[in-house]
């Protein structure tokens, strides 16, 4: 192995051990000025240049925090004079995500060039591949149908935009950020929330539940969907799951509860909307109170 060969992979292996700790500085450094990255979630044309690049990890980092890994599990480099490539396999997912689906693996490719005496990534290409849900999981390996299938990638890649909408959520509530939980939600959505009234039409109703949520909770709420399921067919999607919400309290407790959540979602534009919410407790039949109580 050349000197450039162990270069590089000590480079991809610093990168990856930034990510998972979530050090931005250690992620964006030794990236070019000019940075490509074509990622999981849009847009299409990718991420380009360092700045924007930057940007597109705090949401990942949000994620990662709920007990998610970013690990390689290979590594293969070639590098030539001036210009390397390099391809890995890596274990990324949340412990249900892997536990649900053990082989589960994110393929990256990075391209790279020297620049000024050193090796920099100029490109970079995550995806997963499509799994069939319908399929057993071995089917789409043995037939490569799905793999093979322009409709079956659509979905695929639909399926991941509709689960990012939901990471850059779950993001933005730990941040308190309102204005970042307003995108992604249309302007005739109609939810049913835990609370009344029977419906609330119209995402400024929603912003206003929003609003009150974070408010209560002062700085230290967080939630996500540990189960989420997303069934995309064409133009509509919908998600199901139990939210799971934590609340941060005096002396470092915190308090969790679950509920049960289902949203539908429309591409509008190119662009994924929730255009309805249905959240719900399951309810004691002897009380009538709330069973806010239960754990899956």
């Amino acid at each position: 192995m050349t000197d450039d060969h162990e270069r590089i992979r000590d480079l991809i292996e610093r990168w990856a051990e930034a990510v998972h700790r979530g050090d931005i500085e250690g992620v964006v450094a030794d990236h070019a000025g000019d940075i490509v990255m074509f990622d999981v979630p849009p847009p299409y044309e990718g991420v380009r240049g360092l700045d924007a690049y930057r940007e597109t990890w705090p949401p990942f980092f949000a994620w990662q925090a709920h007990g998610a890994c970013f690990e390689i599990e290979s590594l293969d480099v070639t590098a030539g004079q001036d210009v390397a490539f390099a391809h890995a396999l890596v274990r990324c997912g949340g412990p249900e995500e892997l536990a649900a689906n053990p082989r589960t693996r994110l393929r990256l490719t990075l391209g790279l060039r020297r620049q000024d005496g050193r090796w920099v990534v100029a490109h970079e290409h995550h995806s997963f591949p499509y799994v069939d849900p319908d399929a057993g999981s071995g089917a789409a390996e043995e037939s490569g149908v799905a793999e093979e299938s322009g409709v079956a990638e659509e979905f695929g890649v639909a399926e991941e935009e509709v689960r990012e909408l939901h990471h850059r959520w779950f993001a933005c509530t730990a941040a308190g950020d309102l204005e970042g939980l307003m995108a992604g939600i249309a302007a005739d959505v109609v939810s049913y929330e835990h609370d009344g009234p029977l419906r609330h039409r119209g995402v400024e109703a929603v912003r206003e539940v929003c609003a009150r949520g974070l408010d209560a909770a002062g700085d230290g709420v967080s939630w996500d969907v540990p189960d989420l399921r997303i069934l995309v067919r064409q133009d509509l999607a919908v998600a199901w799951g139990l939210n799971r919400i934590r609340v941060e309290q005096a002396g470092g407790e915190s308090a969790e509860t679950w509920s049960r959540g289902t949203r539908v979602f429309e591409r509008r534009d190119g662009t994924w909307a929730m255009i309805h919410q249905h959240l719900s407790s399951p309810h004691d039949p002897d009380t009538g109170e709330a069973r806010t109580d239960l754990r899956p």
